[in-house]
């Protein structure tokens, strides 16, 4: 699997899209965003740009980008007025892969720019709006460019598929799982790490040379309490795949060979990333939890409903180099009571995990 080439959300606005499926994302954003609001008016305040450079790493498509645009010219602007400054222009470089739906994102825009002309009239901006369609995972702009980057929900997802999935003799070693699971043998947990441990150092390696000292960045990832004995909701969809081999819907050698290039850390792991690669004081490292759901007041059809679309909307481009349209359509059916089933039982979590942190000089 080429993921730079094949990985982005699912494109388009019909009732599968990721436009019409991004609530836990939205909502995580928000979760988040007094954080972000604080590390944006430390940043501003302290270096006084005449025009602020943002970019949102891994932005995707859909209208939470432009929330955490939104957030922070409004951050700013209140920062601006504590000190009796005018407000800055706005430099706004929104960057995915270059499979990212950007046009449905772009025509958004507008919307952005007369919320806020409605809101501060000429006292704010204007605002600069760029898409940067390359991968994070290495150099994007120019060295001592930004002032503040943001990501969140991205840097958990991999460059590539973990080496050492497969045996010598070309046998899949993590056999009827699609990701870690319960069942996976300790090398796969050693090899999905040693990919994150690549992708994140070379992440802030390369933001550390494009920031301008004391600059600001904040990053919410997707986490686990324990990387090696996850009970996520990847897990189930994998599981869900191995009833329909049991079913004989799906060759088994087709799943075995299939794996997200997707990494989980725990806490600890991302703490000492941060302070091994040496270039960003962390300023905060916070953690919270959201419900696979979002409102366990609805009834489970309604909860299992909306977290089988959530999920689809985020994996089907994946799944699809691997398996056809028909299989994709029956999974989601399928695994829509898989999560019934699930959350009957026991309550299903996201932990979130959320990084501030400075520009070492």
């Amino acid at each position: 699997m080429e993921v730079e080439k094949v990985f982005h959300m699912k494109k388009g606005v019909d009732h599968t899209s990721y436009v019409k499926n991004s609530l836990l994302q939205r909502t995580v954003i928000t979760r988040a965003g007094p954080i972000i609001d604080e590390r944006i008016r430390e940043v501003y305040i302290t270096l006084r740009p005449e025009c602020l450079m943002m970019a949102d790493m891994g932005c995707s498509s859909g209208p939470n980008a432009f929330q955490v645009v939104s957030r922070i010219i409004n951050a700013t602007d209140e920062a601006s007025r504590s000190i009796n400054r005018q407000c800055p222009q706005f430099g706004v470089f929104l960057n995915d892969l270059p499979g990212n739906d950007f046009n449905a994102m772009f025509k958004l825009l507008p919307n952005l720019n007369q919320d806020l002309q409605e809101a501060k009239g000429s006292s704010c901006g204007p605002c600069f709006v760029s898409g940067i369609p390359k991968s994070f995972y290495g150099r994007v702009f120019p060295d001592k460019f930004l002032h503040f980057v943001h990501s969140s929900y991205s840097v958990h997802w991999l460059s590539q598929v973990p080496r050492g999935l497969m045996s010598e003799n070309g046998e899949a070693l993590n056999k009827g799982n699609i990701f870690i699971a319960k069942t996976s043998p300790p090398e796969i947990h050693k090899a999905y790490y040693a990919q994150f441990k690549r992708d994140f150092t070379l992440f802030l390696r390369s933001r550390s040379r494009e920031m301008i000292s004391a600059g600001g960045m904040v990053i919410v990832l997707n986490g686990s309490m324990k990387s090696d004995e996850p009970d996520s909701i990847l897990e189930l969809l994998g599981s869900t795949l191995q009833d329909m081999v049991l079913e004989g819907v799906i060759v088994q050698e087709k799943l075995d060979k299939f794996n997200m290039p997707v990494y989980t850390p725990t806490v600890e792991e991302v703490r000492k990333l941060v302070e091994t690669e040496g270039s960003f004081a962390l300023n905060k490292l916070e953690t919270f939890t959201v419900d696979w759901s979002l409102d366990t007041s609805q009834n489970l059809e309604t909860q299992a409903k909306f977290v089988a679309k959530s999920i689809r909307a985020v994996v089907e481009p994946l799944l699809e180099t691997t398996f056809t349209h028909a299989v994709i359509h029956d999974l989601f059916l399928l695994f829509e009571i898989r999560v019934k089933e699930r959350i009957a039982r026991k309550r299903g979590e996201n932990l979130n995990i959320v990084l501030s942190m400075t520009k070492k000089e």
